[in-house]
């Protein structure tokens, strides 16, 4: 079985069943992702640049401190 992604911009929900109901005649497994595109203003791409580009040793990642909160409060 080979995967491919295929985009549709649809206009209503009866889009969408009309698809799943085109698949299923033609009895092809998909999925459906509920992927909404989004544009960033220039100040939110800067911020992430700025966070993309931070030195990473100023920063502790969730599973350590997950793993100390569970030592310190021994859960």
């Amino acid at each position: 079985m080979q995967a491919i992604n295929i985009t549709a911009y649809t206009e209503d929900a009866s889009q969408i069943e009309a698809v799943k109901a085109f698949m299923k005649a033609l009895k092809i497994k998909f999925e459906i992702a509920n992927v909404k595109p989004y544009n960033l203003s220039e100040e939110q791409q800067q911020i992430l640049n700025e966070q993309l580009t931070s030195d990473k040793n100023l920063y502790t990642d969730a599973d350590s401190v997950y793993t100390d909160l569970k030592k310190k409060y021994e859960l």
